[in-house]
């Protein structure tokens, strides 16, 4: 599907518009249409009500835009010992056994189903993200023997880095991603 297709652009936006969408469709199509065509009009509503099934299943344990704000917000506000302590509770929810690294370039050891995963979170806070940060976290991942590593960051990263990021596959929890991990946590609070 093209980046910027219709039913891309409605996969990215918000669940409920490809509802409101398909709905328009339908009424247009009922009120419009001559009567023997008018069923396979309505019918062509369907596409719609489907990406907007389909978006708001992606979409349902993720934060609003509002709540994601919010969330990298307070993230920022708070110290290493809370932001670490919120993140290790989140991967504990993902069924991850968390361990606090030796290595200075990654800060947490993540273990599952046999996998482990180098995160380095400590500059979360940063304006801005290069590739050193990167390629420490890279080099530690391929001494330890891990099979993944991550980086955490509020702030995107900048080209060269994202493009590092990329070509070792590197996941990059950030905005979305770092919010709804961020979101589990409170969301098992009472």
């Amino acid at each position: 599907m093209a980046e910027n297709s219709l039913f891309a652009i409605l996969l990215r936006s918000r669940w409920w518009i490809s509802f409101l969408v398909g709905a328009a469709w339908a009424l247009l199509a009922a009120a419009l249409v001559p009567q023997p065509y008018k069923m396979i009009a309505i019918l062509g509503s369907l596409p719609f009500w489907a990406v907007g099934f389909v978006a708001f299943v992606r979409q349902y344990d993720q934060p609003t835009p509002a709540q994601q704000q919010a969330i990298l917000e307070t993230a920022a506000q708070q110290s290493w010992g809370e932001f670490s302590q919120q993140l290790e509770r989140a991967w504990q929810i993902e069924g991850y056994t968390v361990q606090r690294s030796q290595d200075p370039a990654a800060d947490f050891v993540l273990q599952r189903n046999g996998k482990t995963t180098l995160v380095a979170a400590k500059r979360w806070k940063a304006a801005a993200h290069g590739v050193e940060p990167l390629r420490a976290l890279h080099q530690a991942m391929q001494t330890q023997q891990a099979q993944e590593c991550a980086y955490v960051c509020i702030a995107p990263l900048q080209d060269s880095a994202q493009r590092f990021a990329d070509t070792q596959q590197i996941a990059v929890l950030s905005q979305l991603t770092l919010a709804t991990l961020l979101q589990k946590p409170m969301m098992q609070q009472p």
